[in-house]
């Protein structure tokens, strides 16, 4: 791989960075900033979207006919890692979950007419969108074989009918893509559907609190009883769910370690600032030992996440499906997140534990990040049998 990056992305790089240093940072200190999930508020996020429509900085995942500007996934990730510096940066970009990861699928697997209806609104940030996988328990989870949701065809619609939970954006969604079990197959029994908020035979049974910030729209709790689709809003064919979930769910992993990645070194650029000048005992922190060794190790981490993502990011440029690189980016990434925002905290002392900082918001949204998009134990089994498989070519090159 050659790690330079071209000079269309580094200057892409670079004003994202000042968008981000200009705008959205100097707004983390101001109480009205945020609604009352701890998120940007409405009024302030839709102004700060026109801003960066205006300057180009807009839906960089998505082809430039579509109106993004049509990024590699390489080219992603030094652009996403600089956005998410803010707490406030993806969704301003029009580059955050769940509609980053909706966009990304709908363009590669959606027919033209489907596009038209359903990705593009979503492009345009004319509406926002969620992902319906997870079930609470017996339900689907980790292994998506366990849906009991199901989609029954009668005449030209599929009823739907069951619970889903934990689903991202619901809360403000307009635009679903819902899987349903539509087979007893382990492998061909899913499939893939679109509908619209206002379509009637479902509804939001709570959103469900969590322990750090929400994204917009909160996780939700989900009932279906006789939704009807028709089958052109079918996805894919019947039985591709399992494919659309896995096409869908690799570049959504790596996206997330490479916001992740940009919270981490959020993380460290609080600390550092702070250790530079605070003196104790007639020393600053950054001169004493303990402190170098604790920043020098999160540090290298953050690089050691880096280099997993863009070998991950490289490789699905190549029309790899990258499953194991994406796996171990994704334990890594969301471990280092942790690890420096933790780190952040206890250099800062009392100061970083208070909200005078965003570091105690970035630790609580931390937490979150080993278990969303498969937990971090579920992606050591990916590894380790792919390590039972491959034996010493587990790490072959290329």
């Amino acid at each position: 791989m050659d790690f330079k990056l071209s000079e269309k992305t580094e200057r892409l790089r670079q004003r994202i960075r000042q968008f981000v240093d200009d705008e959205l940072i100097p707004l983390e200190k101001v109480a009205d900033s945020y609604d009352e999930h701890e998120n940007i508020a409405p009024a302030i996020l839709a102004q700060m979207q026109a801003k960066a429509r205006e300057r180009g900085l807009w839906s960089l995942q998505m082809p430039v006919e579509r109106g993004g500007q049509g990024l590699s996934m390489a080219e992603m990730a030094p652009c996403y890692e600089e956005m998410n510096r803010s707490i406030f940066g993806p969704v301003v970009f029009n580059s955050a979950a769940p509609d980053d990861g909706n966009m990304m699928v709908l363009n590669k697997v959606a027919t033209e007419e489907q596009k038209t209806t359903w990705l593009q609104p979503i492009i345009d940030g004319a509406v926002r969108s969620s992902f319906v996988m997870t079930e609470p328990a017996p339900g689907s989870g980790s292994d998506p074989s366990m849906m009991l949701t199901t989609a029954t065809k009668e005449g030209n619609d599929w009823v739907i009918n069951g619970r889903k939970h934990f689903i991202t954006g619901a809360g403000v969604a307009s635009h679903f893509i819902l899987m349903a079990k539509t087979s007893e197959d382990k492998r061909k029994g899913l499939s893939a559907f679109l509908f619209h908020k206002d379509d009637p035979g479902w509804e939001i049974i709570r959103r469900i609190p969590i322990m750090g910030p929400e994204e917009h729209g909160g996780h939700c709790e989900l009932q279906f009883n006789d939704l009807r689709i028709p089958d052109h809003h079918r996805l894919m064919e019947i039985g591709d769910g399992l494919k659309l979930t896995q096409i869908r769910l690799g570049p959504a992993r790596l996206t997330h370690c490479m916001r992740w990645l940009g919270l981490a070194k959020r993380s460290l650029e609080i600390a550092t600032e702070y250790v530079s000048h605070r003196e104790s005992f007639g020393f600053r922190l950054a001169d004493r030992e303990g402190v170098q060794w604790l920043l020098g190790e999160a540090a290298m981490e953050i690089q050691i996440g880096r280099l997993l993502t863009m070998h991950a990011a490289w490789k699905l440029d190549q029309g790899d499906f990258a499953r194991k690189e994406v796996s171990m980016a994704k334990v890594v990434v969301s471990n280092t997140l942790h690890k420096a925002v933790d780190t952040a905290i206890q250099l800062c002392g009392a100061r970083g534990y208070s909200k005078d900082t965003p570091l105690e918001w970035i630790y609580r949204y931390a937490r979150q990040a080993r278990l969303v998009d498969g937990a971090s134990e579920v992606h050591k089994m990916v590894l380790s049998k792919n390590l039972m498989n491959e034996g010493i070519d587990f790490w072959k090159w290329g």
